[in-house]
């Protein structure tokens, strides 16, 4: 990955490059930025340029060698953690080393890609993975070991967010004192979730959205017409893989539109008809069949629908993006039931399900519950 075939961020790639012209090079970074803004191209983008020496200018011209192992993803000296969990084809102690052949596919075909767009890949979007201290003995196992071609090594940990506390602790005094010449970067869309002794260990860089007009572009090369590029560009809302989803019309947000249509219709005739709460039983017991990261999207699905319908209420139609394409739905006529007297306890209750989902919760109860609560709240004057 070189860093002009990167979208956008131009000030955050100046800052890495001039970084390591400087001969100022972190040895733990922690990259910090929402779905698809390009946080893991950068992470690839900054270790090849360390690794491959590539400090004459941003075409990468450094070890020809060096540049074409990393254009295969097969630097000995580059190393990879990420989250896991068992499937058909890893029974046990799953750990990233067993995905290496389905990771470089990911980061060939989709390095914009989201967590669950992983987890579909490798079969196991029923179930909630995470970088746990079998991953983090793998890491310390790999570090130290010399360096295969006497440089840098790096380690690139994705969503180091679902690390889980043992992994963490095991690691944090090889982030804080790494062998010579290594390299931590750490990539994470909620940084709260990381803990405070390793954020403390890394120079943390925020990457922001991407502009409508870097994903315009972007969106051009692929030969989209202007106008729809335009259209996807602002449905994006700053998210590249969301773009390309919409472009691809294999996003799960069409799904989610479906359900949350049928969820509140059926909360709206819930008042004062007490054999509609059947309905609301019945799409509960639906949603709980799906895994819990499909669950877990669909409500932060939710969370960002009753946002926009606050934001449509109040008139501040310049920052609504979302266009909901089910026919009979329209936003501007739901839009009036979201409002000050009930935004924060709508999202509040959807933030708690989001919790016990998490905490594998029994899905049918904390939907059902939900639910009626919705039911309640949409009232709400």
């Amino acid at each position: 990955m070189l860093f002009k075939n990167i979208l956008g961020q131009e000030h955050l790639k100046n800052h890495l490059t001039q970084s390591v012209n400087n001969g100022r090079i972190p040895h733990a970074q922690l990259f910090i930025g929402p779905e698809g803004c390009g946080t893991l191209p950068a992470a690839l983008a900054y270790a090849q340029y360390v690794l491959c020496n590539n400090t004459n200018g941003e075409n990468n011209t450094g070890n020809a060698a060096c540049n074409l192992k990393f254009e295969h993803l097969s630097h000995p000296d580059l190393h990879f953690a990420f989250p896991v969990a068992g499937n058909d084809k890893v029974k046990s102690h799953p750990v990233s080393n067993h995905f290496l052949e389905e990771w470089r596919l990911f980061l060939k075909e989709q390095p914009y890609g989201n967590l669950f767009d992983w987890y579909q890949l490798i079969g196991i979007e029923k179930k909630q993975a995470q970088i746990g201290v079998d991953e983090a003995q793998e890491i310390v196992k790999a570090l130290s070991l010399k360096s295969y071609e006497g440089g840098y090594k790096a380690m690139i940990i994705w969503m180091a967010d679902r690390m889980n506390n043992a992994a963490a602790n095991k690691l944090l005094k090889l982030i804080e004192e790494p062998p010579q010449k290594t390299i931590f970067i750490l990539i994470a869309e909620e940084e709260e979730k990381i803990i405070q002794t390793i954020r403390s260990r890394c120079q943390i860089l925020h990457f922001p959205p991407l502009a409508e007009n870097v994903i315009v572009d972007a969106l051009l090369t692929r030969g989209i017409d202007a106008n729809e590029a335009k259209k996807i560009a602002h449905q994006a809302n700053g998210n590249y893989n969301k773009a390309i989803d919409l472009v691809n019309k294999d996003t799960e947000d069409l799904v989610f539109e479906k359900w949350f249509i049928l969820w509140v219709r059926s909360a709206f005739k819930a008042k004062g008809n007490k054999t509609v709460i059947h309905d609301l039983i019945n799409w509960s017991e639906e949603i709980a069949k799906t895994g819990r990261e499909t669950q877990k999207q669909f409500l932060n699905y939710c969370i960002e629908v009753f946002r926009q319908a606050l934001l449509v209420n109040y008139n501040a139609k310049a920052m609504v993006y979302l266009n909901m394409q089910s026919d009979g739905f329209k936003l501007k006529n739901f839009a009036p039931f979201v409002h000050g007297g009930n935004i924060i306890e709508i999202t509040q209750e959807l933030e708690d399900a989001i919790f016990h989902v998490e905490r594998n919760g029994n899905a049918k109860i904390i939907f059902t519950d939900l639910s009626i609560k919705l039911t309640r709240l949409l009232h709400k004057k």
